[in-house]
């Protein structure tokens, strides 16, 4: 599944953005554009992501990454808690896969 919507929290499933490119910009902003349709699907938004997990292939990486990432939470009021690390191998060769769990304060009005 690509996500699950239960009681107003969303959890996404990983995602990887290898068909984006060869940099880790370019599939950076690949999982950032899937992430961004997926919320979308679930009638939210990045305003609402609580929380980003990056997996990241190469450690190194993590600097082109965060310009990327910090580039994607401007105008967000409250950037979500993040973890950052090296996993030892990702899916189908990606350089990062993210993970992010977002709120739908609609659901429980």
């Amino acid at each position: 599944s690509p996500g699950v919507k239960a009681y107003g929290i969303i959890w996404l499933a990983g995602q990887i953005a290898t068909e984006a490119g060869e940099s880790i910009s370019e599939q950076t902003q690949g999982c950032l554009d899937k992430i961004d349709a997926l919320l979308a699907a679930a009638d939210v938004s990045k305003h609402e992501v609580t929380f980003a997990q990056i997996l990241l292939a190469d450690i190194n990486d993590f600097s082109a990454m965060n310009d990327v990432y910090a580039a994607w939470l401007e105008g967000v009021e409250v950037f979500p808690a993040r973890a950052a690390f090296e996993a030892g191998a990702l899916p189908r060769s990606a350089k990062i896969e993210i993970v992010v769990q977002a709120y739908d304060d609609k659901c429980c009005e």
